[in-house]
């Protein structure tokens, strides 16, 4: 399949999970579409971009050792994503990365993921954490920002300030997520 061939195949997802699933998995059963699903969804401007990321991230959440071929290319190209229906994704993807990471067995997102990953990753959430993004991307990215900042002394006092900050401005949802990480920020 071609780029645009699978260009035209993503006209067809939509919201829903059975369709998001359908192309996951044709994805994962074709790892050679990979880098054409992220040329697709590093289209930044165009209304397919977002369609690829949700395509991508339902790939990641099955199995996140498939973006391990493709960090480089994904984590030098999130900062472009500014589409609110792509951000999402990207921002859950990144929390995925920052989960399997600091997750307690060895696994290979560990080996693979660099510190220049991690930098990038920590810089494009706070981007969101500041930004006037919608309220999944920032508790993803507040999550996200709490896994790695075990490893940057710098991460939790800025982290708690953002979020102390925006607390009387913020949805209840951003509140309860920001309560539970200010609390889990004291306790470390």
């Amino acid at each position: 399949m071609t780029t645009e061939q699978l260009y035209n195949e993503l006209n067809y997802v939509n919201h829903s999970r059975e369709k998001r699933l359908y192309y996951a998995n044709l994805v994962i059963n074709n790892p050679d579409l990979i880098p054409k699903l992220l040329e697709i969804l590093f289209r930044v401007d165009d209304k397919i971009s977002p369609r690829a990321a949700w395509v991508f991230e339902f790939m990641c959440n099955n199995n996140i050792n498939t973006i391990i071929p493709y960090l480089d290319t994904f984590i030098e190209n999130i900062h472009k994503v500014h589409i609110d229906s792509a951000v999402r994704p990207v921002a859950k993807i990144c929390e995925l990365l920052a989960t399997a990471y600091t997750f307690k067995t060895d696994n290979d997102i560990k080996k693979a993921l660099t510190e220049t990953h991690k930098e990038r990753i920590i810089e494009v959430c706070f981007d969101y954490m500041i930004n006037d993004e919608k309220i999944a991307p920032k508790a993803y990215s507040m999550n996200t920002l709490f896994l790695f900042g075990k490893d940057y002394d710098w991460v939790y006092p800025e982290l708690a300030l953002i979020l102390e900050r925006d607390f009387q401005m913020q949805s209840s949802g951003f509140k309860a997520r920001a309560r539970h990480i200010l609390k889990k920020i004291k306790k470390h």
